[in-house]
């Protein structure tokens, strides 16, 4: 064997080994990813139009599986309470125990303690008002004061104002808080600026986003190291079917 192909053959054999190290790292990426995702979210599908733009009716959604004292003013959250059908709902959180959320002052905003809230996915709304309705309501400790972003028509803690409560909800009764839309893909659901200069802040972005990443970055491992030696035995039959060039020139007599 010439020095050439004893080099050769060592870059192919290290190759190998790089390119079985690449498949066993997208491996654990990829499905690391999954189960991960798997322990962190539920799909979910939305059931009306009441948080139009935000989602859709039959948008596909991720949310995050949290607990109700996770939850912070802004979050999109799925919950289920007995006295608003006991079924699976979306809807905003605008406040929390011990808030006074009303509408709307002089330039029909919503307040949350006296302070406005700029809400962009309500500027579309009849007149621009964050609710065609007027209201008022002091949300009880351990409960949740709930609006749907599409405010003409979203039956939400309006509709409860005569309850006992006041139209909040139990911290207990939320099951997760909306993360992404999935398909139509849709991106993430930030938390409104407007929630985060509030006392205690918005919630953090849960780990949606490192999770895709693993995902694809794993994907790309496996096909890429798996196409490595036919790739390269593919290069090696081209390079030796190609004709060689003529030995030296002869001298001239």
């Amino acid at each position: 064997m010439s020095t050439t192909e004893r080099r050769n053959s060592g870059h192919g054999r290290l190759g190998s080994v790089l390119s079985g190290l690449a498949v066993a790292v997208g491996c654990v990426l990829f499905l690391g990813g999954f189960v991960w995702a798997a322990v962190e979210y539920r799909p979910y599908t939305v059931p009306t139009n009441s948080m139009d733009p935000t989602v859709k009716a039959g948008d596909r959604v991720l949310a995050q599986r949290i607990s109700g004292g996770d939850v912070r003013r802004g979050d999109v959250v799925v919950f289920r309470d007995s006295e608003w059908g006991d079924l699976p709902m979306v809807k905003r959180v605008v406040g929390v125990g011990g808030d006074t959320v009303a509408c709307c002052d002089d330039s029909g905003r919503l307040t949350v303690n006296g302070k406005p809230v700029e809400e962009p996915y309500v500027q579309g709304m009849l007149g621009g008002r964050a609710s065609t309705t007027d209201f008022d309501a002091t949300v009880p400790e351990g409960q949740l004061f709930l609006l749907g972003d599409e405010r003409s028509g979203s039956l939400d803690s309006r509709v409860h104002l005569q309850d006992p409560t006041q139209g909040s909800v139990p911290r207990t009764a939320v099951d997760a808080r909306v993360d992404a839309v999935a398909w139509p893909l849709g991106g993430m659901i930030g938390r409104p600026a407007a929630f985060a200069a509030l006392p205690g802040g918005v919630s953090a972005p849960g780990p949606l986003e490192p999770l895709v990443v693993a995902v694809v970055g794993g994907t790309l491992l496996i096909f890429g190291g798996a196409a490595y030696v036919p790739v390269m035995r593919w290069i090696s039959r081209r390079r030796r079917s190609e004709p060689r060039g003529e030995g030296a020139s002869a001298h001239a007599v």
